[in-house]
């Protein structure tokens, strides 16, 4: 074996044979973890809505009487409750699409992290069942991006042509 036979030191980790496999795990997770995260949110959307840009009536009211912000021990009501609810709405909607497809997937992954911010000053409660991994999903989107099984690398590769 010469020199120019072994791999480079400086040689990105997918061009490395050995690695190739392990490139392509790390997409597939990152596709199921994709899919993960946007599955409750798509369906607790899917609640929200009465047909295309018609909220439910009950949204806006959950918004208005029941959903409560818990800061510092105490619960405050939320700023502008119809604005709160048709976003929350769009958003549990647009972001799981744009993280099943891979599209702005760290935009939608800080998104989602931003709603289950929401959530936990909502439901404080919730937090070590649902928020917790919801947040900690988010976060790996966020750092490691969508992986090669997405619109993201499509569009990556186009341009680095």
């Amino acid at each position: 074996m010469t020199t120019t036979d072994a791999p480079s030191m400086t040689a990105p980790i997918d061009r490395l044979p050995w690695a190739t496999a392990l490139v392509w795990f790390r997409s597939v997770s990152l596709l199921a973890l994709r899919f993960a995260l946007a599955v409750p949110f798509y369906r607790s959307g899917l609640t929200k809505w009465d047909g295309l840009l018609s909220l439910k009536p009950t949204t806006a009211y959950l918004f208005e009487n029941q959903f409560k912000l818990h800061f510092f021990g105490a619960a405050y009501p939320f700023p502008y409750p119809e604005v709160m609810a048709m976003l929350s709405g769009i958003g549990e909607i647009v972001f799981p699409v744009l993280l099943v497809f891979g599209l702005a997937t760290r935009f939608a992954g800080l998104g989602t992290l931003a709603m289950t911010a929401i959530i936990f000053l909502t439901y404080p409660s919730h937090w070590p069942n649902e928020g917790l991994p919801w947040a900690a999903m988010s976060l790996v989107i966020v750092a490691f991006g969508p992986g090669r099984i997405a619109v993201d690398a499509l569009v990556a590769r186009f341009f680095r042509r």
